[in-house]
């Protein structure tokens, strides 16, 4: 989705519009009640938080090759601040190893696991009902369609800086 020329963001003004501030605000209350029913969801069925999933799904997605750990925090769908111990946790419990970098002695790469793969794709159902209930089951095929492409343009022109 290209931005019209008269779509196009007014740089030269100081301070969004109404509508603007609004839209932020739903943006930032669906967000959190997304993350939370899915949480709620993971919970509920026995498995680890979000957060794992979204190490575990970037993890697979390289396959045998592995991520520095800053390349797969900046990977991540969820911010993460500790993400050294949430790979020690996940290391403990078998999901995740982690091997001497060769480009970097110092450094090192995390790799999934079989035992990873399998809880990810355990996961994804869960995690994939609640993407259903939140925004699937409730607009419409073009609604959703609109909203992938205006949320594309906007990280687009987040990623430019």
């Amino acid at each position: 989705m290209q931005l019209h020329e008269d779509a196009k963001p007014d740089l030269m003004k100081a301070t969004p519009s109404k509508t603007v501030v609004r839209s932020w605000a739903r943006l930032m209350k669906l967000q959190q009640s997304a993350l939370a029913k899915a949480e709620d969801a993971l919970k509920a069925a026995g498995f680890p938080p979000l957060s794992w999933y979204d190490v575990l799904l970037e993890l697979e997605r390289v396959g045998e090759a592995g991520m520095r750990p800053f390349e797969l925090e900046a990977q991540m769908l969820l911010a993460q601040h500790n993400l050294s111990r949430l790979i020690d946790r996940m290391e403990t419990a078998g999901y995740v190893e982690r091997r001497e970098c060769q480009d970097d002695g110092r450094g090192q790469m995390v790799m999934i696991t079989s035992v990873g793969r399998n809880l990810r794709r355990r996961m994804w159902p869960v995690y994939a009902d609640v993407i259903q209930r939140v925004i699937g089951s409730r607009i419409s095929e073009r609604q959703v369609k609109t909203l992938n492409e205006v949320l594309g343009v906007l990280l687009d022109l987040a990623a430019v800086k």
